[in-house]
């Protein structure tokens, strides 16, 4: 674990604490899509991106997310203390959830879909929180052309980024995330399924207790 990551671990549990009244979590205002046909849902599916997998399966961690929601970004070196933290013992696992208030949500969460489909998942993933204050808040303007710089960067099949980034295939699978997270009670980001408790957006020493209690039982 290098230093940085125990600091920004440090950082985010203050930045956390006081999130309510920094920014707040993004809520939903509409919702771009009908919600899914009842009893359709389910916190994870075979197809839901991992980040790890632990070989026992005992504990999974997932975080309906969106990659310009400013609370996400708070809580992006938490998550990632706690990948380092138990790692092989905890599987981690995250689905889209694009608040439709934000431009370049749903153009973020298309492109890390791309990249994953060809082994980018979680650079891409990290570069998307990691540069989110020079993307974010851009409004309607769209910043795909920056993310596809990424990709770039990343050494990606850029014609199959290209086609992916197009595909109403890849759209529909974000699409899918979003609204069952709705089915679900999810309504803002981030919310976090511990083994498939909802736990809405929790302090960081109680996301890592309901981590630590099952790991314990």
């Amino acid at each position: 674990m290098t230093a940085m990551l125990k600091v920004g671990a440090v950082t985010v549990a203050v930045v956390v604490a006081g999130i309510g009244i920094l920014f707040g979590v993004s809520t939903l205002q509409r919702a771009p899509e009908p919600a899914a046909e009842p009893g359709t849902a389910t916190v994870l599916r075979a197809d839901t991106r991992r980040l790890d997998v632990a070989a026992d399966g005992r504990v999974t961690v997932v975080e309906f997310l969106d990659f310009e929601c400013e609370a996400c970004g708070a809580y992006f070196p938490l998550v990632e203390q706690l990948r380092e933290d138990y790692r092989g013992k905890v599987t981690f696992a995250y689905r889209y959830f694009p608040i439709p208030s934000h431009g370049n949500s749903t153009n973020a969460a298309v492109a890390v879909e791309a990249a994953a489909r060809q082994g980018g998942l979680e650079p891409m993933y990290q570069r998307m929180f990691q540069t989110q204050a020079q993307w974010g808040e851009k409004g309607a303007q769209s910043q795909a052309p920056l993310f596809r710089t990424y990709a770039q960067e990343l050494g990606l099949d850029m014609a199959r980024y290209d086609a992916d980034v197009a595909s109403p295939k890849v759209l529909a699978r974000v699409q899918r995330d979003f609204r069952e997270g709705q089915q679900l009670g999810v309504d803002g980001t981030p919310t976090f399924f511990v083994n498939g408790r909802y736990l809405g957006t929790p302090a960081p020493e109680d996301l890592r207790k309901a981590i630590d209690d099952l790991l314990a039982s």
